[in-house]
């Protein structure tokens, strides 16, 4: 049975045996050790990716640059749990001055995607109102 923690440095772990997927808000490493980011980064996934870790399915999605751009999120499915979301670094501790246009869709998206709340980013109210204020910059009312 698959296992998902968050570990000490905030990456982020699905694990089944010696299966080990490794999260980070720009770069998934693989069970089999290859990695996997955007083509903005350099990668190869253009917008969707998925493997299984034992009996969780992980999906890795691109929905949209946030700050810096290439920025991943990650929803892990398992039997018998909520779907397990991870936003990396669409949600950041500060909003900026200035937003780049495709980072409060790729947030609107991503709301979608959370049951009650992530495995990094805190409750679905916590993401709503962080969009909010993205809007709130972009729209220059911030």
């Amino acid at each position: 049975m698959s296992e998902v923690s968050v570990r000490r440095d905030g990456a982020i772990e699905v694990v089944d045996g010696d299966r080990v997927l490794v999260y980070t808000p720009y770069e998934v490493t693989a069970p089999d050790g290859s990695t996997v980011s955007h083509e903005s980064r350099g990668g190869t996934m253009a917008s969707v990716w998925a493997t299984e870790v034992g009996d969780a399915f992980v999906e890795l999605s691109h929905l949209g640059d946030g700050p810096q751009g290439g920025e991943l999120v990650m929803v892990v499915t398992r039997p018998g749990h909520s779907p397990e979301v991870a936003l990396g670094a669409l949600v950041t501790d500060d909003v900026p001055a200035t937003v780049p246009e495709s980072w409060p869709a790729a947030v609107d998206l991503a709301i979608g995607l959370i049951v009650d709340t992530t495995l990094d980013s805190g409750s679905k109210d916590d993401v709503e109102a962080y969009h909010q204020r993205l809007l709130g910059v972009w729209f220059g009312h911030g």
